[in-house]
């Protein structure tokens, strides 16, 4: 897990359902799902983790990303970001990050705070800088 904000965190890998009991022992409450089904073969798929999530006493959340970043989903995500503490996974942890800081930016977020905090945590939002 790589550390956004206080209370956001990003995998930098595809969740699988063995992984959720250490994000629960890490303090996590919700776990987001970036990444669509069916996106790679051999992927867990979302009902899988979110039983996993469930067992494991946290919140589970499936916010697909795929070909770009509607309005509805980065709404999902800010939603989201107000339950932390959160872990939030797609393949690599860049989708994630990148619907991070729009979800930020659609509350008002400083754009170099949150451009800041992503490369801290070693991903570059650039592509998306005009939209923060």
């Amino acid at each position: 897990m790589r550390k956004l904000d206080h209370t956001t965190f990003v995998s930098v890998r595809q969740l699988t359902p063995a992984d959720v009991d250490e994000a629960a022992a890490a303090g996590i409450r919700l776990i987001v799902n970036n990444r669509p089904d069916g996106e790679e073969p051999g992927q867990p798929a979302s009902a899988e983790i979110e039983a996993a999530a469930r067992t494991a006493g946290l919140d589970y959340r499936h916010i697909p990303i795929a070909g770009g970043f509607p309005p509805e989903r980065i709404e999902a995500m800010a939603e989201a970001l107000e339950q932390g503490p959160v872990l939030a996974f797609c393949r690599t942890g860049t989708r994630s990050t990148f619907l991070w800081a729009l979800a930020r930016a659609s509350k008002g977020a400083p754009a170099e705070e949150s451009i800041a905090a992503a490369a801290a945590a070693g991903y570059d939002v650039g592509p998306i800088r005009s939209r923060l």
